[in-house]
């Protein structure tokens, strides 16, 4: 698929809708020649290259009650609610380790998806060389405002890409993929609400020296809908290809083992059910 591109939606602990789907195509030996990922679809698109399959699944629904814990409470010293250290380190390292060796060797082109803090504007990052600024890139892709501090790459502050791009299909096609599957952790009748005005008195005191993030967060709403709007009009069109929930979706922090696994199922299910109709689409 030498002019196919994945576009993979974050939704924190909804990522692993679109891990069970990435499983699947990984089994069917599917190769895309471009993945681009956002936050948790960061983490996918890392995985999907470098070949681990069930990697994502280990990693969105951890073992044991101390891993799980990383994603539920305030983290002493590192000023977040995620515990960051444990999911970008901690994981890929040691407990879940991430293969780099065949993540750099990978034919995929791979591109995250962050927000730098000083423009507002999305950035489209990958790194194939040094490790630890590969899985600081990731970091920061997946560095949900208020919930996790901001990740500095070359000194610059960056947090999470759906801030500034929550589904980069235009950008992918302006890379000059013509033919693109986009999985998604939503369902078809999803719309994001303006933030209420407690929310925005918040946002405000937090990021009052990041104006132009400010105005980005205040603004994601139009944006994230517009391109909702574009993923609708170009399916019905036939000039992409849907993947998205059909289901009840998890939360963005769901802890539930159970509902997280028949989410993944979900997405791996569904990806199998609609192979055919992809690979049509795809070889047109």
């Amino acid at each position: 698929m030498t002019e196919a591109g994945l576009v993979l939606e974050g939704g924190a602990e909804r990522g692993i809708f679109s891990a069970g789907a990435i499983d699947y195509l990984m089994e069917q030996g599917i190769e895309f020649a471009y993945s681009c990922g956002v936050s948790a679809g960061a983490c996918n698109a890392v995985d999907y290259a470098a070949g681990q399959i069930g990697r994502s699944k280990r990693a969105f629904l951890p073992e044991t009650p101390d891993m799980r814990m990383a994603k539920l409470s305030a983290i002493p010293g590192q000023h977040a609610l995620i515990d960051m250290d444990m999911l970008f380190d901690d994981f890929p390292n040691r407990r879940i380790p991430f293969d780099y060796d065949a993540y750099f060797a990978s034919p995929i082109a791979v591109e995250m998806v962050v927000t730098n803090a000083l423009t507002g504007k999305a950035e489209y990052l990958d790194d194939r060389s040094d490790r630890k600024r590969m899985m600081d890139i990731c970091r920061a892709s997946s560095s949900i405002p208020v919930f996790a501090p901001m990740v500095y790459l070359d000194g610059v502050p960056y947090v999470d890409g759906g801030v500034g791009d929550s589904i980069p299909i235009v950008h992918t096609l302006r890379k000059g993929y013509r033919k693109n599957v986009v999985i998604l952790t939503r369902r078809a009748d999803y719309r994001k609400k303006e933030p209420s005005r407690a929310e925005d008195a918040f946002y405000a005191l937090c990021f009052r020296k990041y104006p132009e993030l400010l105005r980005a967060m205040r603004r994601r709403h139009l944006i994230y809908n517009r391109e909702l709007d574009l993923v609708e009009k170009w399916e019905a069109e036939g000039r992409i290809f849907v993947l998205r929930p059909e289901m009840e979706e998890v939360g963005r922090l769901e802890s539930d083992v159970e509902k997280l696994s028949a989410f993944y199922d979900h997405g791996y299910d569904l990806m199998k059910e609609r192979m055919d109709e992809m690979m049509t689409y795809l070889g047109q």
